[in-house]
């Protein structure tokens, strides 16, 4: 009954219009207001499962699942990563290293990865403090950091990736790595993973007392610049050397509990490692795939190819 109806129907009404008129617009009120309440409290419920800062890879790794991914080189775009996925990879690692992504790019591309609980693992210029709080800031997740060659480089970027007591990462206020909810520090210190690189025969020295310091979860081994340092590289001996050290690099990987990342160029290079034990391939990157396969299709295509 409306309000106007209510006046005019009721010869109480038409004596006390004001009292009518209270009455009738209370109830839509209260209506309103309990309408409100289940609306807002939904987004808080939301909220509160998104915060939850969860890495979907060490989820997967815990629970004994091998991870697939491929390097992103050349790709800017960070839909990319729903292609990835798509086609069933689990990860993808961006190179700032040897490629040109910029950090706004990388903050775009993990923003979109937590959303889409694709992870992204990303290899810094440099695995130093600067680096390494800018990207985990951004929300980045995974890092995969080069020439670590002494466990007191091992030390210092545990320090730099994890909150006090694990380590001393500088602290930040709200932001994508706490997906703009209040921080849960030891929430965000579980949600990181740390791949440190193995690429000098120092690093093989040293490789118990890295692989022993508290905080690291894998170890992959770059293997062109390995074989660069031992001397090796575009020799004959090159594949055997450098499959020896990788070797030594699962062996030592399962005495100290650590998981292990291979580079892969091939499927058949990846079954093989995964046979080994390897957890995580990273398996050729957007450029080489790109290149096969127009240089296959241009090959068959084009007249007396």
């Amino acid at each position: 009954m409306g309000i106007r109806s209510c006046q005019q129907s009721s010869p109480r009404a038409r004596r006390r219009p004001g009292r009518c008129r209270r009455r009738c617009r209370k109830a839509p009120v209260r209506r309103m207001w309990r309408f409100h309440v289940a609306w807002t409290y939904r987004p808080s419920i939301a909220a509160d499962s998104l915060n939850s800062h969860a890495n979907p890879m060490k989820a997967a790794l815990a629970a004994g699942r091998v991870q697939i991914g491929t390097w992103i080189n050349l790709a800017r775009n960070p839909a990319i990563l729903t292609l990835l996925k798509s086609a069933g990879l689990d990860y993808a690692r961006v190179d700032m290293e040897h490629a040109s992504p910029s950090i706004e790019t990388v903050a775009d591309m993990a923003v979109l990865g937590r959303a889409l609980a694709f992870p992204i693992i990303v290899r810094p210029p440099a695995g130093n403090r600067e680096w390494i709080t800018r990207l985990l800031d951004v929300g980045v997740q995974g890092l995969h950091i080069p020439q670590v060659d002494t466990p007191e480089i091992a030390r210092e970027v545990v320090n730099a990736s994890r909150y006090a007591p694990e380590g001393l990462r500088g602290m930040s206020g709200i932001g994508p790595h706490t997906d703009f909810g209040p921080p849960d520090f030891a929430a965000l210190n579980a949600a990181v993973h740390l791949t440190v690189m193995f690429e000098s025969a120092e690093a093989f020295r040293h490789i118990d007392g890295i692989l022993a310091t508290p905080g690291i979860d894998a170890v992959t081994l770059g293997p062109s610049d390995l074989a660069q340092e031992l001397g090796v590289m575009g020799t004959p001996r090159q594949a055997r050397v450098i499959d020896e050290h990788r070797d030594r690099l699962i062996d030592s990987a399962r005495r100290h509990g650590k998981q292990v990342a291979m580079l892969v160029q091939t499927l058949e290079e990846a079954e093989r490692w995964i046979v080994a034990g390897v957890q995580i391939i990273a398996y050729a990157s957007d450029v080489a795939i790109l290149h096969r396969g127009f240089a296959a299709a241009s090959a068959r295509l084009k007249p007396g190819g």
